[in-house]
């Protein structure tokens, strides 16, 4: 298997050189999912690949929710049919930049719901020709190159440790429903939710997915990373 951090280190060199951004074209030439996703998803949510020139701080506090244009390399089908349908938080506190519903209380950060907008419901067909289209938004393929992740048995207390004192995961992501931070989508479900390929390319090199993240990137080897999605493998599995 090939290096994660090799690839990733070329893959962001090359990620510059391929951020030209895809028009929508008119509506002749749009699918009928993509025709949904402009009118439904588009308002809140980047379906083309942004310049460079506006991938800024100030853009990423404004949005509204996550990109989307890089849907096919980053989500499970299944999973995003199902949530398109039946929608639900993944990031405790919302949007894509999570101090937008954050206020600071005596009592520490909390989460205001009232500034926390409910997401919209498609129909079962409306959901499936949506995320027909999304699968087919690959802009980057040289971040997620097919490593054939094969699950295996970890230690769980050993593993537990390692998430949320070692790597210091906990401080913003929840590996249980009831344990972690509120800024960063729960990872109790993100092996049902993403491609093994991307959790990997994220770990690794956060920066070339989204060069203004807040995730950290702290230089894991391959062993490290392995191990990780491992730990998120076996919580999948008890929470489902």
């Amino acid at each position: 298997m090939s290096s994660f951090n090799t690839i990733w280190v070329r893959a962001s060199l090359l990620l510059g050189m391929i951020m030209a951004g895809a028009t929508f074209g008119n509506a002749a030439e749009q699918s009928e999912g993509q025709q949904l996703a402009v009118a439904r998803c588009a308002a809140c949510h980047s379906l083309e690949v942004p310049e460079p020139a506006t991938l800024t701080m100030q853009g990423k506090i404004d949005g509204a929710g996550p990109p989307l244009h890089f849907s096919g390399q980053k989500y499970q089908q299944t999973w995003l049919t199902n949530w398109l349908q039946f929608p639900s938080r993944i990031t405790p506190s919302g949007g894509d930049f999570w101090s937008n519903a954050v206020v600071v209380t005596e009592d520490g950060d909390e989460v205001d719901e009232a500034l926390l907008k409910k997401h919209v419901a498609l129909e079962a067909a409306q959901a499936g020709a949506v995320s027909d289209y999304l699968m087919t938004l690959k802009p980057n393929p040289q971040l997620t190159p097919d490593f054939g992740y094969t699950p295996a048995k970890v230690n769980m207390m050993l593993a537990k440790k390692d998430f949320r004192k070692f790597k210091g995961c906990s401080g913003c992501h929840r590996d249980t429903p009831d344990f972690g931070g509120v800024s960063g989508p729960e990872l109790y479900t993100a092996m049902n939710r993403l491609q093994p390929e991307y959790i990997a390319s994220y770990i690794a090199n956060p920066r070339a997915w989204d060069p203004h993240t807040l995730m950290p990137a702290k230089s894991l080897n391959d062993t490290a990373i392995i191990k990780l999605m491992n730990y998120l493998n076996q919580i999948k599995e008890q929470t489902q």
